[in-house]
């Protein structure tokens, strides 16, 4: 991975001294970040993100999550290129994925090669060797060895403790009353997983090959059920993607017991990032399982 104090000097570095940037298109997509496809001399193209100067340690733990599910080789994951940052902006630079038609077997490849990463050994602890983000809010993963600690100390607490001035007073004490109660409510997994963590269709894309991809990730050691969870929060993907997952990676028949309680982490970090929209969200699932 290489690093750059300016955009023009790493194309040059990646492409050619004489190669420059000579269209920079704004791409659509995403809330925290700004997106382009960078045209450059060669004809070649690359993809930049980019934002505040001071945030530049977002893409560096970014390039860090990309690459850790790059290596397992089970699932597309595009190529981080360059990270850096000028007197203006922080940016990563990255493979640019050609769009191509899905394969008709889009979905059930996609199931299977997630279930391949959740597969994949990654280890005996939950979390990841650096902290990292969950869209723009600090997400700790120092390592512990039990996934349901894990998940009380490193993901709701935090939450919580942004979200309380928003939550109302029986809100606090469900909320309480889950962390209190959370290894009646979780079971430990089979293995550990290395899991994208913010994988919903945003973060899907269909790359060259006409298979998925995953990109943006906020990647660490979990549960692969709380993975499964996230992907069906805002809408889910269709049947015969869990279909073939399951194949691959069984899924608990009590899955679905658990998985709002999983995605109270997501709903609590969408909370304390958009607003009180997802108030209604959070305080219903509380309820549920306090």
């Amino acid at each position: 991975m290489l690093c750059a104090n300016s955009i023009d000097s790493a194309i040059s570095a990646l492409f050619g001294p004489s190669v420059k940037v000579i269209e920079r298109q704004r791409v659509s997509g995403g809330d925290i970040n700004r997106a382009y496809k960078l045209e450059l001399s060669s004809g070649e193209c690359a993809f930049l993100k980019s934002n505040r100067q001071r945030l530049l340690n977002m893409f560096t733990t970014e390039t860090q999550g990309l690459e850790a599910l790059r290596a397992t080789g089970t699932i597309g994951v595009p190529e981080p290129l360059v990270v850096g940052a000028d007197e203006t902006e922080a940016f990563l630079i990255m493979e640019y994925l050609v769009p191509a038609p899905r394969r008709p077997d889009y979905w059930e490849v996609f199931g299977y090669e997630l279930a391949a990463l959740h597969r994949a050994e990654c280890g005996s602890f939950f979390g990841f060797p650096t902290d990292n983000y969950i869209g723009s809010t600090p997400q700790q993963n120092a390592p512990m060895d039990s996934w349901v600690a894990f998940f009380r100390e490193r993901r709701l607490i935090p939450q919580m403790k942004l979200a309380w001035g928003l939550l109302d007073d029986r809100s606090r004490s469900n909320l309480t009353s889950i962390t209190d109660r959370l290894d009646d409510l979780l079971p430990e997994p089979p293995f550990p997983s290395l899991i994208h963590g913010d994988l919903w269709s945003g973060n899907a894309v269909c790359g060259p090959d006409g298979k998925a991809w995953i990109l943006d990730p906020a990647a660490y050691v979990g549960h692969f059920e709380a993975e499964l969870a996230m992907t069906e929060l805002f809408g889910g993907f269709p049947e015969r993607f869990y279909r073939a997952y399951n194949e691959v990676n069984p899924i608990d028949q009590d899955y679905s017991d658990r998985r709002d309680l999983y995605n109270l982490y997501h709903l609590l970090n969408h909370l304390n990032l958009f607003g009180l929209s997802y108030l209604s969200n959070v305080s219903t699932i509380a309820k549920r399982y306090a």
